[in-house]
This record gives C-alpha cells, sequence and structure tokens, in this order.
C-alpha cells in the first residue's frame, strides 16, 4: 500500500469520527425542529447552534492537521446575550447556515465514505480467506460479505480474487475519496468568500505594517552597526597609517635612508582606507540618512534641498514625528527625484512641497526641465513606485514634452 493511500484511509477513518457526530447533530437538529411545531424545541436552538459550532470546530481542526487551511469564521467575542439577541445574530452570521450546510453534507456525504474505508479491509479480509471457512460454515453462513452465496470451493477462490481486486480499486481510489469527503469541509466551514477578504485584507495590512516597522528598526540598527563599528574602525585605520607615514618620514631623515618602498605601500593603504570610509559613508546614508533620525523629515529635506546640483525651494509644513518608514519613503523619493532633475531634466531649477493632511503625508516634486519624464526611461521612477506602493501610497507623474515635470506622491501615515 503506498504512503498516499494509507494517509487517505487515514484522513477517510478519522472524517468517520466527525461525520458520526454530524449524523448525530443531524438528527438532534430534526428533533428540535419537530419540537418546534409546538413550541418547546425554540429553547432549545442555542444550544443546538453552540453544538453545531462546536463539532464544525472539530471538523476544521482535522482538516487544518491535513494542512487544508479552514480558518474559523465566527468572532472572536460574541457580544450578543438573551434568547432573542442570540438567535438574531446567528441568522445575520452567514456561517450558521454554511454550518448546518455541512452537517447535512458531512453526516450522509462523509459517514458514507468513512464507513466504506473503515469496514473495506475487514470484508476483504473475511473474504480473501473464504477457500479456507466456507467449508467449515452452515449452509446460511455461506455467504460474502456482499451477500452472495458461495456453493462451491471455485465460487469461494472468485469471491477472494474478487475482494482483492476491490480492495486494490479501493486502495486506488482512497485518495479521491478523501477529498470528497474533505470537500463540503473545504468549501463550506471557511468563511464566507466576502468576509474572509476583508479579514484577509485588515490583517495583511497589519501585518504589512508591522513588517515595515521593523524593516525600518532593522535598517536603523545595521546604520548605527556601520556607523559607530565597522566606519570608525576604518578612520583609526587611516589614522594609524598617517602616523606610521611620519614615524617614517622622521625615520628616513635621521638615519638619512631611502624608504620609497615603504612610504609608497603606505600611501595606497591610506588611500584605500579613505576611499572605503567615503564608500561606507555613503552605503550608511543609503540604508538610512542619519539625517532623518537627528533633524526629522523637514530637518532632512532642508538638507537635500541644500545640497541639490540645481537651486530647490523647499515648501516644508511642520510635519511632527512620523513612523519612521514613511519618514525614510518621503526622503528616497525626493532625493531620487531630485537627482533625476539634475541629471535628465536640465532644468533651472526645482520646488518640493511637502505637508501632511490628516492621515496623508504628501511630497510634490516638480521642475521647469524638458519633461517627458517615463518609468520607461531607467531613470528610478520606477523604483520610486516601488517604495510608495509597499505603504499603500499613490504616484502620480505629469511630464508632457516641453515641461514641466511634477511627481505627486501620496503616503498613508496614520492621523
Amino acid at each position: 500500500m503506498s504512503r498516499d493511500a494509507f494517509e487517505a484511509l487515514e484522513r477517510l477513518a478519522g472524517g468517520l469520527g466527525t461525520a458520526i457526530l454530524a449524523f448525530l447533530v443531524l438528527v438532534s437538529w430534526i428533533m428540535v425542529a419537530a419540537a418546534c411545531l409546538v413550541g418547546v424545541g425554540l429553547l432549545m436552538i442555542p444550544p443546538m447552534l453552540a453544538l453545531t459550532r462546536a463539532v464544525a470546530e472539530r471538523e476544521r481542526g482535522r482538516l487544518n492537521r491535513w494542512g487544508l487551511e479552514v480558518v474559523t469564521p465566527y468572532p472572536q467575542q460574541d457580544t450578543a446575550t438573551g434568547w432573542t439577541a442570540r438567535i438574531r445574530a446567528a441568522r445575520r452570521d452567514p456561517a450558521t447556515f454554511r454550518d448546518l450546510g455541512w452537517v447535512a453534507a458531512h453526516a450522509t456525504l462523509g459517514l458514507a465514505l468513512g464507513l466504506v474505508a473503515v469496514l473495506m479491509p475487514t470484508m476483504t479480509l473475511r473474504d480473501a480467506t473464504s477457500p479456507f471457512w466456507w467449508g467449515l460454515m452452515p449452509p446460511e453462513g455461506r455467504i460474502t460479505s456482499y451477500e452472495l452465496p458461495i456453493t462451491t470451493f471455485p465460487a469461494a477462490l472468485a469471491a477472494a480474487l474478487a475482494a482483492v481486486v476491490v480492495q486494490v480499486i479501493a486502495v486506488m481510489l482512497a485518495p479521491r475519496m478523501a477529498r470528497l469527503q474533505a470537500l463540503p469541509g473545504v468549501r463550506l466551514l471557511r468563511p464566507h468568500p466576502s468576509i474572509d477578504l476583508s479579514r484577509q485584507v485588515a490583517r495583511l495590512t497589519a501585518t504589512r505594517a508591522g513588517a515595515l516597522r521593523a524593516h525600518a528598526a532593522e535598517l536603523r540598527r545595521i546604520e548605527r552597526a556601520l556607523h559607530d563599528g565597522a566606519q570608525n574602525r576604518l578612520v583609526a585605520v587611516v589614522v594609524t597609517v598617517a602616523v606610521a607615514k611620519r614615524a617614517l618620514a622622521r625615520e628616513a631623515a635621521r638615519t638619512g635612508l631611502a624608504l620609497d618602498g615603504p612610504r609608497e605601500a603606505l600611501d595606497e593603504a591610506q588611500s584605500a582606507a579613505e576611499q572605503a570610509v567615503a564608500e561606507l559613508r555613503g552605503v550608511v546614508r543609503g540604508i538610512l540618512p542619519p539625517v532623518l533620525e537627528d533633524r526629522g523629515l523637514s530637518g532632512a529635506l532642508s538638507a537635500l534641498a541644500a545640497g541639490s546640483a540645481i537651486p530647490c525651494a523647499l515648501t516644508a509644513d511642520d510635519l511632527g514625528r512620523l513612523p519612521l518608514s514613511v519618514e525614510t519613503t518621503a526622503y528616497f523619493v525626493v532625493a531620487e527625484a531630485l537627482t533625476n532633475v539634475a541629471k535628465h531634466s536640465g532644468a533651472r531649477r526645482a520646488l518640493v512641497e511637502v505637508r501632511r493632511d490628516g492621515g496623508l503625508l504628501r511630497v510634490v516634486v516638480s521642475d521647469d526641465g524638458k519633461g517627458g519624464a517615463s518609468e520607461a526611461d531607467g531613470t528610478g521612477l520606477e523604483g520610486i513606485r516601488r517604495r510608495v506602493e509597499a505603504h499603500d501610497g499613490t504616484i502620480m507623474l505629469t511630464s508632457p514634452r516641453g515641461g514641466p515635470t511634477t511627481i505627486e506622491v501620496e503616503l498613508p501615515c496614520g492621523s
């Protein structure tokens, strides 16, 4: 027996347990429905709803153990109190009717499939051994598990062969039977598509916000580690090499020896170390500009505007402190946009406007250049869009031929 077939039989046997419970719940609902005709059963509806949910939750747990990911659709807090409120809440909840539909399907189809999976091996064993016991049984007991008579030894051999063939077919069909048994649970026990979608959106939004915060914190940690660790060590190397060069110069002057070789080696070492320090500072500023943490977004943008290759005017409201990931994104949007203006636009001046409007941070970068900017030109606009869309923000580019070019960005930042 293959591993898949054995696993399928195990699933079918496990489904038989919940199918029996579903069958008992179905019978109980029928009895409660009959009792409702005289009014007595109305009081039993809330307990029956709770019992139905308990059985459905058991099936969800079983399906989740097999990796089918059936999420509980019920509200985390049920605030309904009293018979009327509980009935109204159950009627409004789509999960109630989906649970009842699952009970009816699993109590019939699931029960039948589970019984076949559990009883088939026993029936096969009985029929496969019929050549050994058929002659020992009384005439009325000489029948197969399918109520077929066994009158002769060849008939017993045929019954044994048929039992083996039927069992082989059942084993081959077991994975499909298991999927068929689980199908009502997968379809009906999951949240209603509309509810599931809204919850997934909320969950993904919260998860992404957490991931962005964690990413920003990790960038800050890396920036600090590079700034306070590797960069300081490289600066120490530069200082040490400079001291060694001065000591070598004094030694050469004292002894009158020509030490050009060691001096050239120290010059190369100092130049390489200074270049590494400069590159590392560029990497640190690219990861997370320290000016953001020191001066906030307004101060960082002022530094960008002051250091722009073309004259740049900055208009920024009092933004207050924003989430670090939002500040970083806004900073890099302006930095990349000003870099594009300097390299490609031929503009004489640029304007950056930043303001906070409730829960939105609005960033506008414009120039009086030649226009015609496009994301397809590989000018960094695609990178800006990816950064903005990671925050559920929007970006709009207006750049007709002849100019001007305007990039408008909106970033959610909380209210």
